[in-house]
């Protein structure tokens, strides 16, 4: 798939490339002077479309390079005789359940406490954290 992508973006920037020069010689005939012709519409347009081209030619090469290296990396690891594991993976010796301790049982819920009137405070909001506390020597 990457070859033909990369024939693809190859006819696209010589077409680019052909309707720059074309519409160039085309400005310059009429006497129009670079200052303007940089700035025509068509002309910025089709050097944009050039660039993007060569970007993506550019990123093309590059993932190619890349897969060339991995597949010399997958060579070399083939080639090569497998290590032993020395320290790698240890198996881990499994838990042994202690006698002593057994399964807690989940007890029930407690039934909420009745809502209090909303004018009456208890106590315990009433009073704050500092005050409750005694210092012990």
């Amino acid at each position: 798939m990457g070859l033909k992508r990369k024939q693809v973006q190859m006819r696209h920037k010589a077409y680019f490339e052909q309707e720059l020069q074309n519409r160039l010689s085309f400005l310059s005939g009429k006497g129009i002077e670079a200052p303007k012709i940089d700035k025509d519409p068509l002309v910025r347009k089709l050097k944009a479309n050039v660039r993007a081209a060569n970007k993506r030619l550019r990123l093309i090469a590059d993932k190619e390079k890349r897969t060339e290296e991995m597949a010399k990396i997958k060579a070399e690891r083939a080639a090569s005789p497998p290590k032993e594991q020395e320290g790698g993976k240890v198996e881990k010796p499994k838990k042994v359940p202690e006698e002593g301790k057994e399964k807690k049982i989940k007890r029930e819920k407690k039934a909420a406490p009745p809502k209090e009137q909303e004018g009456v405070k208890s106590q315990k909001t009433a009073e704050s954290p500092k005050e409750g506390k005694t210092k012990l020597k």
